[in-house]
């Protein structure tokens, strides 16, 4: 049983929102939002001078469980998510085994149930191998299907690069499509030309051009249009460029839209400027590129081309991200961080907290149709973050709770903390300690309209 929480006089922000009120957690739910009396029973959490937000909905992490827990678990992953306001996450299918069955899938949600903090659901992997297999299932059963990450596990993989699979998956697929937009023979083309000229040392300051505009654009838009062809609900994650934001409406409402996109935290925060000083560390792919593609996805996100705000957290070890260009490999952590960055575009004047809580908490749970998440209502899951946004604090390897134990924002001062994280009613994160004898609950969702 839950403990009855009151969190009084907060300033709450949700739907548009900002205002000042009590909110009573009782039994997994918030169970009413108003001026609230106070009982003997009740713990009370004084929400004077700080903001209550609802839980943020990760929709794209890389956890890494199972099969690759030497750089990040459940366990380990949850819990520094849960330290950034993040209740709930979508992992992505590349572990080992790639997630290609339902019987993986089942065994993921098992391992889940036992090790992670925040809510969780997961993505079901589809390449050219067993797109039959998933076609002939109930699709509407999964959150989403992807190809995200897959191609490091064989060439191919990519659906973009693959039209006619792509189409097959598209005519018959009645959940979300999240797939990984770039077209390989463009980046392939690309490497072939560096390698020429630089070996296999060639200078990180060129993925970009190698992972270039181009490959990214052509790739999204042939994914639209046989998207539209076939009236498929298809999600272009990580979205890199402000051109292709250009392919994307924002005269419909979300829950009307059967063609979504997302920017993950990095290519709003860094450019290409900042490879000369991180390096391999900020090797992503898609790539991180020009401060004027930062700039265009940021416009494109506030007039609601771009529909939600995910992190890509794709943890390494040190080792794996500091070898030659061809070897190091790409992504980097960011869950715990990812509130923090967009706060501080908020006090810089770039975002209102409104518009942060609407991409990061609402819009993912409307695009996967989430149940009872995403909003302060009452009746809905308790899943809040409470969030003092006057406290300055700087990244250091002492603080960083991810498992790989870097950031590719060590020494950055963000000057606002989570300051408690509560998933679904229960206090899980508490100025810094954990309170670790509670899971969270596997993410529910309806895909049958679709």
């Amino acid at each position: 049983m839950n403990q009855t929480i009151l969190i009084q006089n907060t300033t709450i922000v949700n739907e548009g929102k900002s205002f000042i009120a009590d909110v009573l957690l009782a039994d997994g739910v918030i169970r009413q939002i108003g001026t609230i009396d106070v009982y003997p029973t009740y713990k009370i959490i004084d929400g004077t001078g700080k903001h209550l937000l609802p839980g943020i909905i990760d929709g794209q992490v890389h956890f890494r469980d199972p099969g690759l827990t030497h750089k990040g678990d459940l366990y380990t992953e949850s819990k520094a998510a849960v330290a950034g306001g993040v209740t709930s996450f979508i992992d992505m299918p590349n572990t080992v085994p790639n997630i290609l069955t339902v019987e993986s899938l089942k065994e993921k949600y098992a391992i889940a149930s036992k090790k992670s903090f925040a809510n969780y659901s997961f993505f079901m992997g589809v390449n050219g191998d067993n797109i039959d297999e998933i076609l002939k299932t109930d699709t509407s059963q999964f959150i989403g299907v992807s190809d995200d990450g897959l191609y490091f596990t064989k060439k191919g993989n990519l659906l973009a690069d693959n039209p006619e699979t792509m189409e097959k998956l598209f005519a018959g697929c009645k959940s979300i499509i999240a797939i990984h937009s770039e077209k390989e023979e463009i980046v392939e083309a690309n490497e072939q030309a560096f390698r020429i000229q630089y070996g296999e040392d060639v200078p990180v300051k060129y993925h970009p051009i190698i992972r270039s505009t181009n490959g990214c654009y052509e790739a999204t838009k042939r994914a639209i249009d046989l998207a539209k062809k076939h009236n498929a609900r298809l999600h272009i994650l990580h979205l890199t460029t402000e051109a292709e934001t250009h392919l994307f409406q924002n005269d419909i409402p979300l829950e009307d839209k059967k063609i979504t996109t997302e920017v993950s935290v990095h290519h709003l925060w860094f450019s290409d400027k900042d490879y000369e000083r991180l390096g391999m560390l900020i090797k992503w792919n898609p790539a991180i590129k020009t401060e004027q593609d930062k700039a265009g996805l940021l416009k494109a996100l506030l007039d609601d081309r771009i529909d939600i705000i995910t992190t890509d957290h794709a943890p390494h070890t040190l080792e794996e991200k500091q070898k030659t260009y061809f070897q190091s490999m790409s992504g980097a952590p960011m869950v715990q961080h990812s509130l923090n960055c967009l706060l501080e575009f908020y006090k810089q004047g770039l975002i209102s907290l409104e518009k942060i809580v609407e991409k990061m908490c609402h819009n993912p749970a409307i695009l996967y149709r989430m149940t009872n998440r995403g909003f302060i209502r009452e009746g809905y899951f308790a899943d809040l973050t409470l969030v003092d946004l006057d406290s300055q604090w700087t990244v250091t390897k002492e603080n960083i709770l991810y498992k790989c134990g870097w950031s590719p924002l060590e020494g950055t001062t963000f000057n606002t903390k989570v300051i408690q994280t509560f998933v679904n009613g229960t206090l899980i994160y508490d100025h810094g300690e954990f309170h670790e004898d509670t899971f969270g609950m596997a993410i529910e969702f309806d895909n049958r309209e679709i």
